[in-house]
């Protein structure tokens, strides 16, 4: 069996460092060998958020690099296109909603290769967000759906799609698990930034809605407000943020000039797991990290509107607010109703993913 992982961003990477484990442990498909080739689109060129992933993940180096950084979806594809046209495949394997994931699912439509999605069927039903129309769109070309939640398959079904839907559990679960050691032993971020076991809030601010100066001022403010000596907010800066910020000087004096905001560069994959696991507090934009939150039991506050993972509010781990500054604070100071979720699986979801995929293209 042959597959073509295709993945471009970060959380793609956490969960292909999953699936690949598990391809390298079951290796064996019937009598045939698994392969696995990696094509990574390049659309996250910053080495914190690229190339480290593969150096701390042991994810295998990728057959094919493009630099498809600035591209949209439909270019993308066609230097996917472009890059495998001369193979042969068995599945294409998409993770997620961002621009990678569409193109991959473009070009495999292209080159007629069957696509699997992990993620599938999650909703956040903003169609404003990009991420919403690129998963829609390779749910609707993907022949099997993997989805991490029981909710993923009824937003999947309330749309007409039934047939090769499989709840499995979340990757990303299974990377946590994975990596928490690794990153105990390995990581040394809480000294080199001085900060104390639970002592402090995590911040990331990345997505295209938020990434604008009026919404940044806004959550600058109320960054500002609660960082305190005491309890300092550390906030990795995604690329995107960053250009924005240092593009208007107000913003970049509110962002820069208080020093219980302590900026970073973006951080690689071991030392947010330290992060994650040792703050008291996560602030964030991102839907992964609102998971990864709940997997190190750290509660969150969401600075979006709504959220796909409806798992972690509706279990009390996960409060969303958006960019008002007042909700913000009122959030951060009332008590989170936290209860177990039991949705996201057992830590064996990429095998049960390599299992089933083995099943259906043998048979």
């Amino acid at each position: 069996m042959r597959i073509l992982t295709i993945i471009g961003a970060r959380p793609q990477f956490i969960k292909a460092a999953a699936v690949s484990s598990a391809i390298g442990r079951l290796g064996q498909c019937g009598k045939s060998r698994i392969d696995e080739l990696i094509l990574h689109t390049g659309q996250h060129y910053d080495h914190n958020m690229s190339q480290i992933f593969f150096d701390d993940l042991r994810i295998p180096k990728p057959a094919w690099q493009l630099n498809c950084s600035a591209m949209m979806p439909e270019p993308m594809a066609e230097e996917i296109v472009k890059a495998v046209a001369a193979e042969h495949f068995d599945c294409v394997l998409l993770y997620g909603d961002t621009y990678s994931t569409l193109a991959g699912a473009l070009a495999a439509e292209k080159l007629n290769i069957p696509i699997a999605h992990i993620e599938a069927g999650l909703r956040s039903f903003n169609n404003v967000m990009p991420e919403e129309h690129n998963r829609i769109a390779t749910d609707r070309r993907a022949r099997w759906l993997f989805c991490p939640t029981a909710t993923a398959v009824k937003n999947l079904a309330a749309e007409g799609i039934t047939e090769n839907v499989y709840h499995v559990g979340d990757v990303m679960y299974d990377a946590a698990l994975m990596f928490a050691a690794v990153a105990q032993k390995s990581s040394d971020i809480l000294s080199r930034l001085n900060l104390r076991h639970k002592g402090f809030y995590l911040a990331t601010i990345h997505r295209a809605e938020n990434t604008n100066v009026a919404k940044l001022t806004a959550l600058f403010s109320a960054l500002s407000d609660v960082a305190s000596a005491e309890v300092p907010v550390v906030l990795p800066l995604h690329p995107r943020t960053r250009n924005v910020i240092e593009s208007d000087a107000r913003l970049k004096a509110l962002a820069f000039g208080n020093s219980a905001i302590k900026v970073t560069e973006p951080a690689n994959y071991l030392d947010m797991i330290m992060l994650e696991k040792s703050a008291s507090l996560i602030l964030t934009d991102s839907g992964g990290i609102q998971k990864e939150a709940y997997f190190h039991q750290t509660p969150c506050v969401t600075l979006r509107d709504e959220t796909e993972w409806v798992e972690t509010v509706s279990a009390g781990w996960n409060k969303i607010v958006g960019t008002d500054a007042q909700k913000i604070k009122a959030a951060i100071a009332s008590p989170f109703a936290r209860q177990p979720i039991t949705d996201y699986g057992t830590g064996i979801s990429a095998q049960k993913i390599i299992e089933i995929l083995c099943k259906e293209i043998s048979s």
